[in-house]
């Protein structure tokens, strides 16, 4: 048996637009400069009050941050019912993940900055939920890339880190999967450069879906 980890945000649904829209009005709730895209794109796949942090440009959290974070939390969802604020699977996503859910000895998990609300929202919209055996959110480990998310999994699923994979577009998917000591796959579809993925410790950097079965070890589709 082998254990798979998806990341979410970037990786299976392209959520950028939404989050960016929340943080855009959380900072204006603060008097706080609007932030600009890429400066959103760069904390996605942080816990949630350690990303507002990092674009206030603080070091730790303190109180400011904690205060929008939790402004953040309360406008997220009315933010997400308005027109056209969707979280679209990215192209070749859901066949790959027919493809592992048909293989018995592959188990699939998510690993996400994500809440478990988040989460849940995403794989039953997509109906993935039946499909992912295992998953850690934001409410439930520290914030990538401590490797807690992915240990923890192992340990629920009985599995090693040394027969897991995470897929991720993010560094901090690449530097959790290496201090866990799983496999890190990432994706160039999502929000971090390709380069920067090699550079935090990336096994494979895949661009698209389909090329992710020839990246995985072998005994795991076979």
């Amino acid at each position: 048996m082998k254990l798979v980890l998806f990341d979410c945000d970037g990786t299976l649904v392209d959520s950028a637009g939404l989050i960016h829209a929340v943080m855009v009005d959380t900072f204006a709730d603060f008097g706080k400069p609007r932030p600009d895209i890429a400066q959103t794109k760069a904390i996605i796949g942080l816990t949630l009050d350690i990303a507002i942090a990092r674009m206030l440009g603080k070091a730790h959290v303190d109180d400011e941050a904690r205060a929008m974070t939790e402004r953040y939390r309360e406008i997220y969802h009315p933010i997400r019912a308005r027109p056209g604020m969707i979280e679209p699977l990215f192209d070749g996503i859901a066949p790959l993940i027919d493809t592992l859910a048909r293989r018995d000895e592959v188990l699939i998990g998510a690993v996400t900055g994500k809440g478990r609300r988040g989460l849940t929202h995403i794989l039953e919209t997509h109906g993935f939920a039946e499909h992912f055996i295992v998953s850690r959110t934001a409410d439930d480990c520290p914030s990538k890339p401590h490797p807690a998310m992915v240990m923890e999994c192992c340990h629920e699923t009985g599995m090693v880190p040394a027969d897991t994979v995470v897929i991720g577009d993010a560094i901090y998917d690449m530097q959790m999967a290496k201090a866990a000591g799983a496999k890190a796959i990432g994706v160039a579809w999502g929000y971090a450069s390709v380069d920067d993925l090699w550079k935090a410790g990336a096994d494979a950097v895949v661009s698209h879906p389909s090329e992710v079965p020839a990246h995985v070890p072998a005994d795991i589709l076979e």
